[in-house]
């Protein structure tokens, strides 16, 4: 049983503690408790009442191997023993410098070549932003627009924010961010006259689905046909893989699906997996070797932040690694993408349910309306699964090493909260008896 003091810990939060992208008169409301997790095993969650939860989002897509894995917990406490962290200005460290290679290592020679660490991929973002529009004026190149997908998110830092966000919340400031031009598809993007094709500095894109415009998967060869158009008009490509990268879309990498390798990448998220904030930003030799004198005279990058190239994140990044490896993570894991889209059609034509997408292992399942997908959000934590949507699109990404189990469970408890939502439980009638009404502490054995 818990020892936490859950009322206590919920009156301190609601006293002090402010909250992203949350209604905090809501969450505040002497009705309102939230839920306090303080604990994790695999796909597991446990919160401060002991109630166990699946988790159905990968704690906002970033968990990948499962909570509290051995391998990475090992890491962290060996590389806590050496030292937590030292500056990475005029000074190195072993385990970035190692993770660099390793990482560097996934890709082609002579493409994806040089790493500059970040915090996390909204700053992962904005450092290939800078990169790109520092890179053509250094060539004396005329090039400072960035074009992006209409309905793109790619973080919420200032310039990061004008490639979506900003719109995507209603919060856009003139003055923050870099010119932008947006686009609906390659059609559009191909429209663009002469002239504003010379503006481009790069095209930025999340190559096969977009995350926050609601698990929105592209046309095949969307990717394919970025890299086109940049190649024949002289522009980068940006790909930003901070949800997509490390096996969410059954590849190492998403851009691998298309061979349509970016200029720039951006690796955030399930980096460390899932442990600890670090991003990476890649890019070429080409690109790289343009950065080739001092601040003073504008030739070095002028960008970075306290915690850049972490000892503690980079030794969960390099574990993370040798889990793929070792564990044969992305061969195990292509049953299991069959296996999800085996469950899911139990979800096409239950009540309110207007379509359901899968790319790899994330899942989205559109609602009615933003509503009703709160709704089933909110009951499928009585059927323990713990998840969250964006407007009317459902999440469902669970950690890798989800078991079939707990998969199983997953779309069950969300069969019955989507039929219990619509106060219509008859519609949950054909479900497989027991799974979604299985008690919480049952979750964790499947």
């Amino acid at each position: 049983m818990s020892n936490w003091n859950t009322k206590d810990l919920i009156t301190t939060d609601k006293q002090f503690v402010w909250h992203p992208f949350t209604n905090m008169p809501e969450w505040c409301a002497p009705e309102h408790e939230p839920i306090v997790i303080v604990e994790g095993h695999g796909a597991i969650l446990r919160d401060s009442r002991g109630r166990e939860y699946i988790d159905g989002n990968s704690s906002i897509w970033t968990n990948i191997h499962g909570h509290n894995h051995a391998r990475i917990n090992l890491a962290i406490r060996e590389q806590l023993e050496r030292i937590a962290h030292s500056s990475f200005l005029g000074t190195t460290n072993p385990t970035a410098i190692e993770l660099a290679r390793e990482i560097v290592e996934y890709f082609p020679p002579k493409t994806l070549s040089r790493v500059f660490y970040s915090d996390d991929g909204s700053t992962g973002i904005e450092a290939a932003l800078r990169i790109a529009a520092q890179f053509f004026h250094m060539r004396g190149e005329k090039r400072a627009v960035f074009v992006a997908f209409r309905s793109g998110y790619h973080g919420d830092t200032a310039g990061a924010a004008a490639l979506g966000a900003a719109k995507m919340f209603s919060v856009d400031q003139e003055g923050w961010r870099f010119p932008v031009r947006t686009v609906v598809s390659i059609e559009e993007l191909e429209k663009l006259s002469r002239g504003q094709s010379d503006e481009v500095a790069a095209v930025v894109i999340e190559p096969m689905i977009q995350g926050a415009a609601g698990m929105r998967i592209w046309p095949p060869g969307t990717s394919t046909a970025v890299r086109d158009w940049c190649n024949r008009k002289d522009a980068l490509m940006i790909a930003d893989e901070v949800m997509t990268g490390f096996g969410r879309t059954g590849k190492m990498f998403a851009s691998e699906h298309e061979n349509a390798l970016p200029d720039i990448m951006v690796l955030g998220k399930g980096l460390s997996g899932g442990y600890l904030p670090l991003a990476i930003t890649l890019t070429t030799e080409e690109i790289f070797s343009e950065f080739d004198g001092s601040v003073t005279d504008g030739r070095a990058l002028a960008y970075g932040h306290s915690y850049t190239g972490n000892a503690l994140g980079c030794a969960a990044a390099r574990a993370s690694l040798a889990i793929f490896r070792e564990e044969n993570v992305l061969e195990n894991l292509q049953p299991k993408i069959k296996k999800l889209d085996s469950e899911l059609r139990q979800l096409r034509g239950l009540p309110g349910v207007t379509e359901v997408r899968q790319c790899g292992f994330i899942a989205g399942i559109d609602m009615d309306d933003a509503e009703a997908a709160n709704e089933v959000c909110r009951r499928a934590r009585d059927y323990g699964l713990l998840t969250r949507n964006i407007r009317k699109t459902i999440v469902l990404m669970p950690p890798l090493c989800i078991t079939d189990g707990q998969l199983e469970r997953a779309v069950s408890a969300l069969t019955e909260a989507i039929c219990h939502a619509a106060r219509q439980p008859e519609g949950c009638a054909s479900v497989r008896p027991g799974l979604a009404a299985a008690s919480p502490s049952e979750v964790a054995k499947s």
